[in-house]
């Protein structure tokens, strides 16, 4: 005889949450080992290249030794030539002539370059310089970008899930708030108010037609048109929220005694989670202003810590780095002394990208709501009117 005994309700909830988790915690893990194995490609290809002199950095120290041999003791003139022909000759200068590639394409350096390229930040402060690594490069970001993209979209539906719940219970104890200041400022009889509450409550145990339900409430026909309509609204979800749900069905407490079955309900579940992908983040729907004020405060705390060992950054400039770096725009005009410091600030890049993004995408609602108001409004103008004819 099969033994029928189910497994302890702990270690079903540890189930439960870990294939919940699993497919965040899968499309994470995918974005940190594309990042090293990148890190490490592309460390070896641009770091071990080899320094060949060019034809214009031969040419550039030729010209820089003929303007030194004409250096005059008169001040003024060295002046001149200083800004006629040694300001000309400096802007031709390229970043490759003086550096060592090992220096700059290490693995930490690498790293920071494949979060810029998936990101779509793109400082340019580094870049590929060799064939292969520019072909490589191509074929990185027509990978990394999809996977960053369904990343920010997975993690955008947990941010706007805490989003909305966090909106809706502050206007719910905003609401009970109002409510209480109203009560206390006006005579409200209690007694009354629990008749009411009394009345209004619904209980439907078998399935009744509308006219079955408006018979059964005696106290519907009392009350005013208005009030009637609520109650009959109430009554109505009352009945369908009853037996809509479904029924339970007792062969369904049998899966924990059969594995295959239980793993292919747990398969299916974990199908449904991916496909779940996107749904909270188009359902979201709160303040525009208060999203702004959430990019504020986060961008802020980061423009607080970054100076700590970016010196050269004092708050403002580091709030405009975080910002440009958060909005993928990356002008490259400010340059980090220490890029491997930042690069633990990844999940905040990452979280950072998503509240933007979240940003845009309702500033982009708020945008078609307000054409399609204009459009209709235009429309209406046009209408011609309608014109009544005598009899």
């Amino acid at each position: 005889m099969a033994s029928t005994s189910q497994p302890p309700r702990g270690k079903g909830t540890c189930k439960k949450i870990f294939w919940a988790v699993f497919p965040h915690a899968c499309f994470i893990l995918s974005l940190v080992i594309y990042a090293f194995l990148g890190a490490l490609m592309f460390s070896h290809i641009e770091g071990n290249r080899k320094v060949n002199l060019s034809e214009e950095y031969r040419e550039f120290l030729q010209n820089l030794w003929y303007i030194s041999r004409n250096l005059s003791d008169n001040m003024t003139e060295n002046e001149e030539l200083f800004k006629e022909k040694i300001h000309a000759l400096l802007s031709t200068v390229e970043r490759d002539w003086f550096v060592n590639p090992k220096d700059i394409w290490t693995f930490f350096g690498s790293l920071f370059f494949c979060c810029t390229v998936f990101t779509t930040v793109g400082y340019g402060n580094t870049y590929p310089v060799t064939r292969i690594g520019k072909y490589l490069c191509m074929l990185y970001a027509l990978f990394g970008i999809p996977l960053m993209f369904l990343v920010l979209t997975d993690m955008g539906d947990i941010l706007a899930t805490v989003l909305s719940k966090s909106y809706n219970e502050f206007r719910k104890l905003q609401s009970k708030i109002l409510a209480s200041k109203f009560c206390s400022g006006s005579t409200c009889n209690k007694g009354d108010e629990l008749k009411a509450r009394g009345q209004s409550k619904v209980v439907i145990n078998e399935p009744m037609t509308i006219m079955e339900v408006l018979k059964s409430q005696t106290g519907v026909k009392r009350k005013p048109t208005k009030y009637r309509n609520v109650e009959i609204f109430e009554m109505l979800i009352a009945r369908e929220n009853e037996h809509t749900k479904p029924t339970r069905n007792k062969s369904i407490e049998r899966w924990s005694s059969c594995p295959e079955l239980a793993r292919g309900k747990t398969v299916s579940r974990v199908i449904e989670n991916f496909d779940k992908i996107g749904k909270q983040l188009e359902k979201l729907d709160v303040p525009i202003v208060l999203m702004v004020l959430v990019i504020f405060v986060y961008i802020s705390c980061a423009a607080a810590i970054l100076p700590n060992w970016e010196t050269r950054l004092d708050f403002q400039e580091a709030f405009y780095f975080c910002f440009i770096t958060l909005t993928t725009i990356g002008f490259g005009d400010t340059q980090l002394e220490h890029p491997k410091f930042f690069l633990f600030f990844s999940l905040y890049i990452i979280i950072g990208m998503e509240i933007v993004f979240i940003a845009f995408k309702l500033g982009q609602d708020r945008l078609i709501g307000l054409y399609k108001k204009v459009i209709s409004f235009c429309g209406e103008k046009k209408m011609p009117s309608k014109k009544v004819y005598p009899k």
